[in-house]
């Protein structure tokens, strides 16, 4: 459960998503590790970071580095200039703890996207690891995570995708073993904005579990019976078993959903 950014989380939500992934026949080997129980292993890892020189501390605010930042980084705002990396100026204190990225390319191929690749130096700079407010960021958060439970393929949305080239270096950082990614596209409204709650997209109906399911499988060009929608959740889920081609998928980051 991806509730590290603590302030922002609402009380019963994660047992609502716990309840609407069952409804739609998901299941789990094990019990459901959160992250916000996971503080400790978070500041172990980045001690050793530490310890290794790999991390080191950064007194800048984001006005300092929007005022000195001379590129955009390649998911939004700007590429972090390497203003603390020889050293904090004097009497500044480390507001944050970010992570030395090197002058290389780094790639990996999607089983969906094809091809990524990224030069961190240039596209992102050393990124955080551990926020001005105390919080740990996600991007440690998932690659220590995603260690320890051994997860060896990870498919997700493609909003996603620009940031798994810093999980990529994480992971090499700290000797962990790289996963296989497939990045789906995402569904988005006319304005390019993917859809969630914030562009007032409806929520998934649970009742009708079978049918929002096909729905899904068409989005991804799984060329689903429509006759499906009717079935049991249990019958849709062997059917994507035994049809599923991941071939099909779209090629692209986002596909335009009409809404009404």
């Amino acid at each position: 459960m991806e509730d590290v950014d603590t302030p922002r989380n609402v009380a019963g939500a994660a047992d609502a998503i716990l309840r609407t992934l069952e409804a739609f026949g998901f299941e789990w080997g094990g019990p459901v590790l959160y992250q916000s129980s996971r503080f400790d292993a978070y500041a172990e890892v980045l001690e050793r970071l530490r310890r290794a020189g790999q991390a080191y501390g950064c007194a800048c605010s984001r006005k300092e580095i929007a005022d000195s930042a001379t590129r955009p980084a390649i998911d939004g705002g700007l590429a972090y200039p390497g203003t603390c990396r020889a050293g904090l100026p004097v009497g500044r204190e480390a507001r944050a703890w970010r992570l030395r990225v090197n002058d290389a390319e780094i790639a990996f191929d999607d089983r969906v996207q094809g091809r990524i690749a990224q030069h961190l130096e240039r596209d992102v700079g050393d990124f955080v690891l551990h926020r001005a407010d105390g919080l740990f960021a996600y991007q440690l958060a998932v690659a220590v995570d995603d260690d320890f439970q051994g997860i060896s393929h990870i498919v997700r949305g493609a909003d996603l995708l620009a940031s798994t080239p810093r999980q990529i270096w994480l992971q090499r950082c700290l000797g962990f073993a790289t996963p296989s990614y497939a990045h789906l596209p995402v569904a988005a409204n006319a304005a390019g904005e993917k859809l969630s709650k914030q562009t007032l997209a409806r929520p998934l109906a649970s009742e009708i579990a079978a049918a929002e399911l096909v729905r899904a499988l068409n989005f991804l060009g799984q060329a689903a019976p429509a006759e499906l929608a009717r079935a049991p959740v249990a019958e849709v889920w062997a059917w994507a078993r035994e049809n599923w081609l991941f071939a099909a998928i779209p090629r692209q980051p986002a596909i335009i959903v009409p809404l009404g």
